[in-house]
């Protein structure tokens, strides 16, 4: 019953307002993963990012989509931490390490092997508009397990000025969507990190023409 309330949520819900209400023009279409296991990761400016990520996906595939979410921040209220396990699927994830926590990524690299599409945004929390911050390492750690899953970058625009950081009301701009070459582990933490970082700057995603969604 929770799978299918969040695949119904996702569908007649984020959706509709990600498409109706606000719009999205995507770049590069063709390059999101047809199935999982995979990982898209994007830059992180809105609340809304996770719903416009989320309605890039035809409907057959919303159950793959498990959106990574931070424990502090989404399970600090009893409603939050409920909409997100329910209506989203998210795994909750520690963005510091606690001794005696366990393994922190224990429960996206379950994902993976059960062929799931993660969602994360690795700079870890909403920066400033328009400019993309620092990557934390722990996708390279998740990929260093997984070497064979495709890593897919996205650069998200327009939706730090439709619920931007503070704000409560959500307003109807166009948004943006470009989506990189997907990256493979190259054997190196640090050199796979800031390969992924420059795929995704807007200026190394390509130039195609933007189609509406």
């Amino acid at each position: 019953m929770a799978g299918r309330l969040k695949q119904w949520c996702r569908w007649l819900v984020v959706r509709p307002l990600i498409r109706g209400m606000l719009g999205m023009a995507v770049a590069h279409a063709e390059r999101l993963p047809s199935a999982g296991p995979a990982i898209l990761v994007a830059n992180h400016n809105s609340h809304f990012d996770t719903l416009a990520l989320l309605a890039l996906f035809p409907r057959r595939m919303l159950a793959a989509l498990r959106p990574v979410c931070a424990r502090d921040y989404f399970q600090a209220s009893r409603p939050r931490a409920w909409v997100a396990r329910r209506f989203f699927g998210a795994i909750p994830l520690d963005r510091a390490c606690r001794p005696g926590g366990g393994d922190p990524l224990a429960a996206c690299s379950a994902a993976l092997k059960a062929g799931e599409i993660l969602i994360l945004f690795p700079e870890g929390t909403r920066g400033a508009p328009g400019a993309l911050g620092e990557l934390k390492p722990g996708v390279a750690h998740l990929v260093q397990r997984h070497p064979e899953v495709p890593v897919v970058p996205v650069m998200l625009g327009g939706l730090e000025r439709v619920l931007p950081k503070r704000a409560c009301v959500p307003l109807p701009l166009l948004c943006t969507a470009e989506i990189g070459m997907p990256r493979r582990w190259n054997g190196d933490r640090r050199s796979f990190m800031a390969e992924l970082r420059a795929a995704m700057l807007p200026r190394n995603l390509g130039s195609a023409a933007l189609a509406r969604y």
